[in-house]
């Protein structure tokens, strides 16, 4: 990247109507992106624009395009979408984008949080697992590609070398694989065929970087890290990381075939990470913490404690039976239901259930325990009934609340019913999200841990949840859905900041009936089914579609349906349809692909997009009424969509129902518009 302060200096800012440019805040090889102001809504954009230089190179201009084209066809929670495609005054092509105000991954220091590497990991994977599912590669997955929006959401962003299905390969340079060294696969520094294995490849690195703060291999030049991606061993996590390493080891696999199968499948092996290293015992540390205590016993207790040692070995070398070989210190098998002996000798410290310097018999609480972590790890968190480390835990601190090894096991299985939780929310399972929510409530309270970091974690992974979730109902109008999503927030109990936040965004979703707040086409929230979505409230007018032909250009369509010498000597269009009409009547003698590209111009000026109704959604209006009632135009079609349906009794009593050439105005029939979330 260059200095983009440089390239403000040195230039001037580009001139792109309806936008007003404030400063570079990256720049490429190929193209600079600019923080910019769309006039028309008042809000902060980031436009990407060609360089000047970089129109000639045929390449470059490709790569530009297939961005533009690839973020187009993607809207997901966590892609970075798109808001308008256009050219600037210079001739320039451009696309406008969200702003992502707080910066992007490499900006971060996420060691020590896994928790928070977890959500961002299941963010990109769920990215990833939308984009593959449409033929996207996206190829150049690295953390400067990661951004995060005011919500502090992770996005994914630069699809400019993105593979989509149907396109070649690669898109080369000098015979160069495109791609950051840093994040690449083997069989893509290879230049070899690359498919979405090669986007968890990088995502396994980027893991590594976000775990430990560092890259997993680390060269002075694009060449040798390369190579060392495509030859060397994958490195060892630090101790404290290790339960990490076989996620990292098959995300890394140096081939394809050995890595996840795909985003999901890795998305189920990363909530089988454990949430905290394994614990093992270490003798040696255990002798040396105990030896300051020994010394400083007096004399007579160590000659008593030989005594003792030396009386009890000799009463095992001298009972009938006993082996007087190399086993002389062996015991002799423990009566049924007695504890097993104890030998002082070293090997009796390799293990833990033989050590020297064990601990007393285990209590109850210990013993259950014991039990949750084996059940943690056969995956029996709340189930089968009477084997699962949930209901373990909970009697566990029944017999003994203040066990040592409690508040941790309590922990563990906090994070394990909080991921469930969260999955549950964002699949829309809505009664097992409850369900782990109580249970996370009811462990934290009989456990004490209200205040744990564990629980703490768990609400703000279900708020982020909740806020995706009341996100994507946004998109789609769809308050219900919004308000149930905010129903789980009292069941997470999540703090009054949190929930406020929640509220505000379902109180920006509009309802059925309400106008959208800020679109230029006056949308009217509207059902269908059990969908929801946004409709002109009345049909186009004249004066909304003569701005659209003067800003254009285009040509009027031709008028009326049948031949006639009138038409001939009167030319009919939608200027003259033959009677007089007012700006804001409905405008007429306009063809199918006329109210087409008239959708597609005001997508282009509000930065949404637009289309004509279907017949399901246009039955959701009134019909028309009055002496000039007009049939409209409908998405649905015919025959190649040569002919399109049209909908609703016109003034000349004609039933909208039979189809029409698209290419031809009717001085009946006009259009409206539908919004797409």
């Amino acid at each position: 990247m260059h200095d983009p302060h440089r390239h403000r200096d040195a230039q001037p800012l580009p001139d792109i109507p309806g936008y007003r440019l404030l400063r570079a805040i990256a720049e490429g090889g190929m193209s600079t992106v600019y923080l910019a102001r769309q006039e028309a809504l008042g809000r902060e954009v980031a436009i990407k624009v060609m360089r000047p230089e970089a129109l000639v190179d045929e390449v470059g201009r490709r790569r530009f395009e297939n961005e533009a084209r690839t973020i187009g066809r993607l809207e997901h929670p966590h892609i970075v979408g798109i808001h308008q495609i256009g050219r600037s005054a210079d001739d320039r092509p451009f696309f406008a984008m969200p702003y992502m105000p707080r910066g992007h991954l490499g900006q971060r220091d996420l060691t020590g949080d896994e928790a928070r590497v977890r959500e961002i990991l299941r963010a990109l994977l769920s990215a990833l697992a939308y984009a593959h599912s449409r033929g996207v590669v996206h190829r150049d997955v690295k953390a400067e590609n990661v951004l995060f929006d005011e919500s502090d959401r992770p996005m994914l962003a630069d699809f400019g070398i993105a593979l989509r299905r149907g396109y070649g390969s690669r898109v080369t340079s000098a015979g160069l694989a495109l791609g950051s060294t840093a994040y690449m696969a083997p069989e893509q520094a290879r230049g070899d065929e690359v498919d979405h294995r090669a986007d968890l490849y990088a995502l396994g690195v980027l893991t590594w970087e976000m775990l430990t703060g560092r890259l997993p291999f680390e060269a002075q030049d694009a060449l040798s890290m390369a190579v060392m991606h495509a030859q060397d061993p994958i490195p060892r996590l630090p101790p404290a990381l290790r339960h990490w390493q076989r996620f990292i080891d098959r995300a890394m696999a140096k081939y394809p075939l050995k890595r996840f199968h795909d985003a999901n499948d890795m998305l189920q092996a990363l909530e089988r990470v454990p949430r905290r290293p394994p614990r093992h015992f270490a003798p040696r540390d255990a002798v040396a913490a105990a030896l300051p205590r020994l010394r400083a016993l007096p004399r007579a207790a160590w000659i008593a404690g030989a005594l003792v040692l030396g009386a009890a070995g000799l009463a095992l070398a001298l009972r009938p039976g006993a082996d007087q070989g190399p086993g002389f210190f062996r015991a002799a098998p423990a009566p049924a239901g007695a504890p097993a002996a104890q030998s002082p000798a070293g090997p009796a410290l390799a293990h833990p259930d033989t050590a020297l310097l064990r601990a007393a018999p285990e209590s109850r609480a210990g013993t259950l325990l014991e039990d949750a972590k084996r059940q943690l790890r056969q995956g029996r968190l709340t189930a089968p009934e009477g084997d699962n480390a949930y209901a373990s835990v909970i009697a566990a601190a029944a017999a003994d609340a203040g066990h040592l090894e409690l508040p941790a096991l309590a922990g563990r299985v906090i994070e394990a019913l909080s991921a469930q939780a969260t999955k549950a929310i964002a699949d829309g399972d809505d009664a097992l999200a409850r369900r782990q929510l109580a249970r996370v409530a009811d462990l934290a309270a009989r456990t004490g841990q209200q205040a744990a970091p564990a629980l703490a974690a768990t609400r703000r992974e279900v708020a982020a949840a909740l806020a995706a979730r009341i996100d994507a109902a946004a998109a789609r109008f769809d308050r219900d859905a919004a308000n149930r999503a905010l129903a789980l927030a009292e069941a997470a109990a999540l703090e009054a900041p949190a929930r406020a936040d929640l509220r505000r965004r379902v109180e920006a979703v509009p309802a059925v009936g309400d106008l959208l707040p800020g679109d230029p086409a006056q949308m009217t929230v509207m059902r269908a089914g059990d969908g929801a979505f946004a409709l002109t409230r009345r049909a186009i007018g004249v004066d909304d579609y003569r701005r659209f032909a003067e800003a254009t250009g285009r040509a009027p369509a031709l008028c009326r349906e049948r031949a006639s010498v009138l038409r001939v000597l009167a030319r009919r269009d939608w200027t003259s349809p033959g009677f007089d009409q007012a700006g804001g009547d409905a405008v007429v003698c306009v063809s199918w692909d006329d109210a087409d590209a008239y959708a597609r111009w005001l997508g282009q000026r509000s930065g949404h997009r637009y289309r004509l109704p279907t017949a399901v959604e246009a039955a959701t209006r009134a019909p028309a009424s009055g002496a000039r009632a007009v049939a409209e135009w409908l998405l649905d079609c015919e025959n190649g969509c040569e002919r399109r349906a049209v909908r609703g009794a016109s003034w000349r009593r004609e039933e909208g129902a039979r189809p029409r050439a698209a290419d031809r105005g009717y001085d009946d029939v006009g259009f409206r518009l539908v919004r797409e979330p």
